[in-house]
């Protein structure tokens, strides 16, 4: 069994997780390019600090009214056919951003009013998809091996900003065709998510019985661990979809989740801005902007990473030294990065089936209207008070308390046990 068991992890992880490491980092990509079109789309939109943090933060608005609703249809029709849809339709309004001059001129929509529109669009068509793929890995890896997959997958956020943050800055500098650097943006960095989105299609299996690229004795293994492990979670207690979406825990983990995303978002919405405040070009603004995401894989306990994250980000608000604030700004994005692989398995110890698709995208869904309040809070406070510190410092203070909440969350360890180990003893 040992030996079956190292074939089929082996053959799922190098066929499922390089691929959705790309989904993800083209979506990532996707969600936070406004922040480099800022640079020179706030000035030609007419939008204050204020307006624009708004606009950025209605995507999560979006995302938060259509993510329950997406990710149970996702169970219903399968991973494949629905995590295209959301790809190929976000790719499709992230590029209309780059013609919002010319939507507003043909229906006399101000030019704010159609931005705020698009971006609320944008955050309905991606609702579910990174729940979404989460529940899809739990329907291909045992428990035992979420944390460490999860921990993957989601490497696609800092190489996404590594890779993505220097070519947004160059984009920039890009013109032709009666367009700005910031619409080419838009325009060459959502063609990605289509191409991607149709590849899904082609590409992707939704469950192991449908797998012709593992054996039967591979599919009937997988198949029996996971059956196993559900029915050793239900005897040790059965969640109703009902009871997954009131459930405390599911509503603790929110709330840890809401407090590293407003801390998260707060700051990557704005981050080119600051850094553009050091005085230096574009193209050093990207390179800049990227120097963060190289410190962000580090493991360590979700309390302590929030910590850290509350620390640095307080602390750059009281600094005027570019040097030390970029330093600050590294160290606070460790805290980050180590979060969500071990936040995720978290919820996934005590739920499944459609409780599970629901509960997830109800904790993600609660979780991400944070990324309406950071980014929003950070653009008013600023036209306020004319700096980023006030911001920062409550930014921290979102973090701190998302720490404070986490220590508090009690996982029943005997759940986690059954669902997992000893379903492999079987």
């Amino acid at each position: 069994m040992q030996d079956v068991e190292k074939r089929v992890i082996g053959k799922v992880m190098w066929r499922l997780i390089p691929f959705l490491i790309l989904c993800y980092f083209v979506a990532y990509l996707d969600r936070v390019n406004v922040s480099f079109a800022k640079l020179h789309m706030n000035e030609a939109l007419g939008l204050s600090e204020a307006a624009f943090g708004l606009g950025a933060g209605l995507f999560f608005v979006g995302y938060f009214l259509f993510e329950v609703p997406s990710n149970i249809f996702l169970e219903k029709v399968g991973a494949r056919v629905w995590i295209a849809r959301i790809m190929i339709t976000w790719g499709i309004v992230s590029a209309a951003f780059a013609f919002i001059p010319s939507i507003s001129a043909a229906t006399g929509i101000p030019t704010t009013g159609v931005f705020y529109s698009l971006r609320l669009l944008l955050g309905a068509c991606e609702a579910g998809f990174f729940p979404g793929i989460i529940f899809y890995l739990t329907l291909w890896f045992p428990a035992v091996y979420r944390a460490r997959v999860i921990s993957l997958f989601m490497l696609a956020i800092p190489i996404s900003s590594i890779i993505g943050s220097p070519i947004s800055g160059m984009l920039l500098g890009l013109t032709g065709w009666g367009l700005d650097g910031w619409q080419w943006l838009f325009i060459l960095e959502a063609l990605p998510s289509v191409l991607v989105g149709i590849g899904v299609l082609i590409y992707l299996t939704d469950l192991p019985r449908q797998a012709r690229w593992l054996q039967r004795d591979e599919i009937a293994w997988l198949e029996n661990v996971q059956a196993t492990e559900k029915l050793n979670k239900e005897k040790v207690e059965h969640l109703s979809l009902g009871q997954a979406l009131t459930d405390p825990r599911i509503l603790m983990c929110a709330l840890v989740y809401f407090c590293l995303n407003a801390a998260s978002y707060g700051v990557a919405f704005f981050l080119p801005t600051i850094i553009k405040g050091f005085g230096v070009s574009d193209t050093q603004t990207g390179l800049l902007a990227a120097l963060p995401f190289v410190f962000g894989e580090r493991k360590g306990h979700v309390a302590v990473a929030l910590l850290m994250a509350a620390i640095g980000i307080g602390l750059a608000g009281f600094v005027s030294n570019a040097v030390v604030v970029m330093a600050l700004l590294c160290f606070a994005q460790i805290g980050v990065s180590a979060v969500p692989p071990m936040f995720w398995p978290l919820p996934a110890s005590f739920l499944t089936g459609a409780s599970a698709a629901a509960g997830i995208a109800a904790i993600n869904s609660l979780g991400n209207l944070s990324g309406f309040a950071g980014p929003y809070a950070m653009g008013y406070l600023k036209d306020l008070t004319g700096n980023f510190t006030a911001g920062l410092l409550l930014l921290a203070g979102c973090a701190l308390a998302g720490a404070i909440v986490v220590v508090m969350l009690r996982i029943d360890a005997r759940r986690e046990h059954l669902s997992g180990e000893i379903a492999m003893a079987h």
